[in-house]
């Protein structure tokens, strides 16, 4: 089964080619783009050479959806199918109103028990920071939402008059010697005690103690180096999520 995934995101866009589950030729776009030309020669690139199953996208920017399911039909030659929660997912929504889930959310729940079983929690560091919950039956049943790591930093630099962007990753000392560093510093750390903290709190809350931890999405592998915490860390979980999710749901 080979298919095109889209994951449009706040901050940015990925799109990969999944050959029977496997992801690969991973691009990573602005979220903003909105230039059809440049949009649809990265999907025929992605596309090239293999023949295609069809492609499936999922979104939490609506107003782009249209604009990518053109250039899908128009760079791939396929009609693409839209993730949302009435789909085979490959685990159950144990959840109010479904709906209103993230389709992200739900490709990252659907792809880690994929991949680990159930339970999981899932961590996605991305413009949010979200954690997503699969009970020991396989049931999506929730999650938490807490800001992403750039929204704190571009909020600080924001509101205060004389502390600047700062670009997230390298390394961070133990005492800023610089205001850059102080925020890198701050940033991190402080991060990984919001991370913990919530995981506990999910954890004991729920009697998910023995529940596979794992974590995806941009700014995942900066924030957890060093940290005593046993994530797992699945850089293309929502693509991969989504490839099984497109499986699932092929016509017989």
């Amino acid at each position: 089964m080979n298919c095109i995934v889209v994951d449009i995101g706040n901050t940015s866009t990925s799109i990969a080619l999944s050959r029977r589950g496997r992801i690969s030729r991973v691009s990573r776009l602005p979220g903003d783009l909105r230039d059809a030309a440049t949009i649809t020669r990265v999907v025929a690139k992605t596309g090239a050479g293999v023949a295609l199953q069809g492609a499936i996208l999922s979104s939490v920017v609506p107003t782009l959806r249209p604009l990518w399911l053109r250039c899908l039909r128009r760079g791939a030659g396929v009609t693409p199918l839209v993730m949302h929660a009435e789909l085979e997912l490959g685990i159950r929504l144990h959840y109010p109103k479904p709906a209103t889930v993230g389709t992200d959310r739900l490709a990252d729940a659907a792809g880690a028990v994929a991949r680990f079983g159930a339970p999981v929690i899932v961590a996605d560091f991305g413009t949010a920071l979200t954690f997503n919950v699969v009970d020991a039956r396989g049931a999506f049943i929730g999650g938490v939402i807490a800001p992403g790591l750039p929204l704190m930093t571009d909020y600080l630099a924001e509101k205060t008059a004389q502390l600047p962007r700062i670009a997230l990753g390298g390394a961070c000392g133990s005492l800023g010697r610089s205001t850059r560093e102080a925020m890198r510093i701050g940033a991190r750390v402080g991060y990984r005690g919001m991370v913990r903290e919530i995981t506990q709190h999910l954890q004991e809350g729920l009697g998910l103690q023995r529940a596979r931890l794992c974590a995806t999405g941009g700014y995942a592998r900066w924030a957890l180096a060093d940290a005593d915490m046993p994530f797992v860390i699945e850089p293309n979980l929502t693509l991969f999520g989504l490839s099984r999710v497109f499986a699932l749901n092929l016509p017989a």
